[in-house]
């Protein structure tokens, strides 16, 4: 249990300023974080649609060797987790991974399951709707593009090999960058933030406490005194000047110590005025006699009985 009156009011500011700071720099974090992830999955997509057209001439002239040589040069650029390139079918055709090639992939992962939901395929999707994360086999995150490559008029007019008009999708370039930058990135935001957490507590409980002294505790602490000291029966020291309610504070405690004083020196006036009376009383009426004396007066009445 809080006793001083400096744990009661600091304390409670300390937990709420605290409390405050915390949820602030939580939301702020979450906003960011859903902001910056948003942010690769762009430049992301922008580098699959980048892929797409500098592998289209290969693809246009069926040149096989000069698209895995694309694809093998992409892959080994720092972040990049696996390219590949498959049919309509789900056919891996080409990948910088040599196992997985002539493999059928899973419609129903989740790179798939954006364009295969519905009992037809979609034809177009959305950037944010191409992005997925996952971790791959190596045990790392990865933010995966799917590309859809359409089918435009140079590819179905194309002499080397042909395509109908219909067929809206010839493939899709799927490519899988490592999220290794943007956790870095959200890690120096994380300590970042901290470090401008704690200053900020600091800053504030020590700006509020050093207020709350001057402006509170130190005239009450000189109150205090004061009255301890109208305790002893010292009324020669008064109070400094103070400022607000603080100065109609100490403006009541003085005139209490006035009407103090006034009272005590009426009592010692009194006390002294009965002093000397009481004195007297005590003095005895009598005078002192001796035994002699006594004897005397005795021998007197005696005679004064026999004369008569």
């Amino acid at each position: 249990m809080i006793k001083s009156l400096a744990g009661k009011a600091i304390i409670p500011v300390a937990v709420t300023v605290t409390g405050f700071v915390i949820v602030c720099c939580l939301l702020l974090y979450s906003v960011m974080k859903v902001d910056m992830t948003a942010n690769a999955e762009r430049q992301a997509t922008v580098l699959a649609g980048t892929v797409v057209k500098s592998t289209r001439y290969a693809m246009l002239q069926s040149d096989d060797e000069n698209l895995r040589d694309i694809i093998a040069t992409i892959s080994s650029q720092q972040g990049v987790e696996h390219v590949r390139i498959f049919n309509k079918k789900g056919l891996i055709e080409f990948s910088s991974d040599q196992a997985e090639i002539k493999r059928f992939v899973d419609k129903k992962t989740a790179g798939c399951i954006g364009c295969h939901s519905g009992p037809v395929p979609a034809a177009k999707l959305g950037e944010m709707q191409q992005a997925r994360q996952f971790v791959n086999g190596k045990g790392r995150e990865v933010i995966a593009i799917t590309a859809p490559i359409y089918n435009e008029p140079d590819c179905y007019n194309a002499s080397c090999h042909f395509h109908p008009p219909g067929q809206k999708v010839l493939g899709t370039l799927d490519i899988g960058l490592s999220r290794q930058p943007l956790q870095q990135s959200l890690a120096t935001m994380r300590g970042r933030m901290i470090i401008f957490t704690i200053m900020t507590l600091i800053l504030t409980v020590g700006g509020v406490t050093a207020l709350l002294v001057r402006s509170i505790f130190g005239p009450m602490k000189m109150i205090k005194n004061y009255c301890d000291a109208i305790c002893r029966g010292d009324f020669k020291h008064g109070l400094p000047p103070f400022d607000g309610q603080m100065e109609e504070l100490a403006d009541s405690v003085q005139r209490v110590a006035t009407e103090l004083n006034k009272t005590a020196s009426a009592l010692k006036e009194a006390e002294d005025r009965l002093a000397v009376p009481g004195r007297q009383a005590e003095e005895p009426k009598d005078p002192p006699h001796n035994d002699e004396t006594a004897s005397r007066a005795e021998d007197l009445r005696t005679e004064n009985r026999h004369g008569d």
